[in-house]
């Protein structure tokens, strides 16, 4: 039985990594490890304020968790989630793959023919 997609999942996975921001906080995260909050501030030109709302975003979405260890809160970058977008690209290239096998076989028969 073919799994289908979660598509309530896939959307928040898409629109949580539609910011450039969010994406560059990811990056940093898979790049340094878990970092405390007002480290990964520090690496922005905005509040403290406004990187806690995009890791919230990103928490929702399942990107990121958040440790606490004493008073310091940990940002954590989960990379599991992101395994329901490739599985959606893999189904749009399965369709592409099937309609360009079709193509192809519709020009190979006409070459047959002429």
């Amino acid at each position: 039985m073919v799994e289908r997609l979660d598509s309530e999942l896939l959307n928040d996975l898409l629109k949580a990594a539609s910011d450039p921001t969010r994406r560059e906080i990811l990056t940093l995260l898979a790049q340094n490890g878990p970092m405390r909050v007002t480290d990964i501030s520090k690496r922005f030109e905005m509040s403290l304020n406004s990187v806690s709302k995009h890791i919230k975003v990103l928490e929702r979405a399942g990107l990121v968790i958040r440790r606490t260890e004493w008073r310091e809160h940990l940002i954590e970058v989960q990379m599991s989630p992101l395994s329901e977008i490739d599985r959606w690209f893999a189904d749009l290239r399965s369709i592409w793959e099937l309609r360009l096998q079709a193509l192809d076989a519709l020009i190979t028969k006409g070459d047959k023919n002429e």
